[in-house]
C-alpha cells in the first residue's frame, strides 16, 4: 500500500506492527533518516538497542549475503518484545533478498523497514513493495511539516493548546530551516516550556529558533538595523526568489533587535550585555 500526503506522517508515527515491511525512501538523506528513526522508535518501543531487538543491515549486506535478512527476521531474540531489522542505503541489487525475505515471513518475525534514496517508478525495490499486498510504502518529499505534525511532536512534548500566532511562526520556521534542525527545535521548546502553562509566544520560538535560519536573512537584518537602505532592495529580492516568507524575516528581525535591546539595557553596560546573550 502506498501512503500519500497526510497519511505518511500519521503511519510513520504508528506504523502497524503486524504488516511485515515498510519502505521509506526519498531525495533527502536527513528527512529519511528522521522518518525511519520515528517508525522504528513507534514499532520497537523504548531500549530496543540495549536488548538487541533492533538489527541493522545495509543494502550492501544483502549483496553479500542474500539470506541474512531472513535469518535475522527469523531469529529468537534474548529479550520479549517487538523487533524490527532496518535494511539502510537498499538499492535495487537488494530486491531479491527482500522478496524472498517477504515471501517468507509470518505472524511474530521481525518487521521489516528499508531506507532508500530516490527511486524511479522502474525500480525494482519500488516495484516490490507497491505491488505487495501487505508491505507499506512511504515516499518522503521535501515538503516542510505540515501543522498536524508540529502538533502531534508538541503533544509529544507535552505542549498542548499553541496559540494560533505561534503556530504561524512555527510553520513559517519550518519553511525555512532542515527537518533536523526543525525537530530540534521543537525539542528545545518541549524543554523550554516544561512545567510552563503560559501559551507559547512567537518571542519564545524566536529566542530558540536556530541562530541563522538564511544567510540572506541575516545579511538584510544587517542592512536593515546598519540603516544602509541602498542595500534593501537586492537583499529583499534575493530573498525572494529563495522562498522566504516574510513572517520568516519578522522573526529573524525580532530576535536581533531584542539582542540589542537586551544587551543596550544592561547594567553592566552593552559589552556585558553582549556576554550574557545566547550563543
Amino acid at each position: 500500500m502506498i501512503l500519500k500526503g497526510a497519511e505518511i506522517a500519521r503511519y510513520l508515527a504508528r506504523p502497524d506492527p503486524t504488516r511485515p515491511a515498510l519502505l521509506i525512501y526519498g531525495q533527502d538523506p536527513m528527512r529519511v533518516a528522521l522518518k525511519r528513526a520515528e517508525a522504528v522508535a513507534a514499532l520497537t518501543g523504548p531500549g530496543a538497542d540495549e536488548e538487541m531487538r533492533l538489527t541493522r543491515l545495509s543494502g550492501a549486506d544483502l549483496r553479500k549475503d542474500g539470506a541474512s535478512l531472513l535469518d535475522e527476521i527469523k531469529a529468537v531474540g534474548f529479550f520479549p518484545g517487538p523487533r524490527v531489522v532496518l535494511v539502510e542505503d537498499t538499492g535495487d541489487t537488494a530486491a531479491p533478498a527482500i522478496a524472498a525475505a517477504l515471501e517468507d515471513w509470518a505472524p511474530g518475525d521481525a518487521v521489516i523497514v528499508v531506507t532508500a534514496g530516490a527511486l524511479a517508478k522502474s525500480s525494482a525495490l519500488r516495484k516490490l513493495f507497491e505491488a505487495h499486498k501487505a508491505a507499506m510504502v512511504a515516499p518522503i518529499y521535501d515538503d516542510p511539516m505540515g501543522e498536524d505534525e508540529i502538533a502531534r511532536l508538541l503533544d509529544a512534548a507535552g505542549l498542548r493548546g499553541v496559540p494560533p500566532a505561534a503556530m504561524r511562526d512555527l510553520l513559517a520556521l519550518a519553511r525555512a530551516v532542515e527537518p533536523g534542525d526543525f525537530r530540534q527545535v521543537l525539542e528545545k521548546i518541549g524543554l523550554y516550556k516544561y512545567r510552563d502553562d503560559s501559551p507559547l509566544s512567537s518571542e519564545e520560538i524566536a529566542a530558540l529558533a536556530p541562530a541563522t535560519v538564511e544567510g540572506d536573512v541575516d545579511s538584510l537584518i544587517d542592512a536593515v538595523a546598519d540603516g544602509r537602505a541602498d542595500a534593501l532592495a537586492p537583499l529583499m529580492q534575493r530573498v525572494a526568489t529563495q522562498g522566504i516568507l516574510p513572517v520568516t524575516i519578522c522573526i529573524a528581525a525580532l530576535r536581533h533587535f531584542r539582542a540589542l535591546h537586551m544587551a543596550a539595557a544592561d547594567p553592566g553596560g552593552p559589552a556585558a550585555g553582549v556576554g550574557r546573550l545566547r550563543p
